[in-house]
């Protein structure tokens, strides 16, 4: 019986499958297989970074804005830009499973340069109320808000090169081999548009250094 077995042309059919698959997976593992899976989930929690700072900025704004109205309440149209500028950013999304839409990344991108101009003039605002500048609670939002706009920075840059990393194993080799037969599905993620040299984060300075 168990001879009949060894012999049955069953077992011969799915041995060379067992033989491929002995030889086959050792390589797919060693030849770089996992780049493109890898370098995908690398640019997807960069974006998420990037998510969490743009966020971390859009919770600072309204105590921002009830500070200054407190001291410069008929600055009423700067206050109003700012928070229909935060508005529209926090309601345009870009989660890490639709990075391949370039036209939605624009959009969101689009919607946080306004934001970060509305920030710009109320700050310039603010520079005319030396009471306001000496206020504690403002002093701090100055530098949270001067904080945040620096790991903005970071984190777009980071997400740059990680998505420039992704994009590049879909394209070289041997990892296109990979996206050819085993990763057709994958398509390059949007990047940012901005130049690196207008990436830098305004300044936020409301006049409270010394010499200012």
């Amino acid at each position: 019986m168990f001879a009949q077995r060894l012999a049955s042309p069953s077992m011969f059919r799915t041995l060379p499958a067992f033989l491929m698959m002995a030889i086959v997976l050792p390589l797919l593992a060693g030849c770089g297989y996992n780049t493109i899976p890898t370098a995908e989930e690398n640019a997807k929690a960069a974006w998420s970074e990037v998510l969490n700072q743009y966020q971390r900025r859009a919770d600072l704004i309204p105590n921002l804005v009830e500070t200054v109205k407190g001291y410069a309440s008929h600055e009423k149209d700067t206050l109003d830009a700012v928070v229909e500028a935060r508005a529209k950013a926090t309601q345009i999304t870009v989660t890490p499973e639709t990075l391949k839409d370039p036209e939605a990344l624009k959009k969101f991108q689009d919607a946080q340069a306004g934001l970060t101009s509305a920030l710009s003039r109320l700050i310039a605002v603010s520079e005319a109320y030396p009471d306001l500048k000496a206020n504690q609670n403002f002093l701090a939002l100055q530098a949270q808000l001067e904080g945040t706009e620096n790991r903005i920075a970071v984190a777009r840059r980071d997400y740059i090169q990680a998505v420039r990393d992704y994009n590049l194993t879909l394209k070289t080799f041997p990892s296109v081999l990979w996206a050819t037969f085993w990763f057709r599905s994958n398509e390059p993620f949007a990047n940012f548009t901005v130049d690196e040299d207008k990436m830098q984060p305004p300044k936020v300075d409301f006049g409270t250094k010394q010499g200012g």
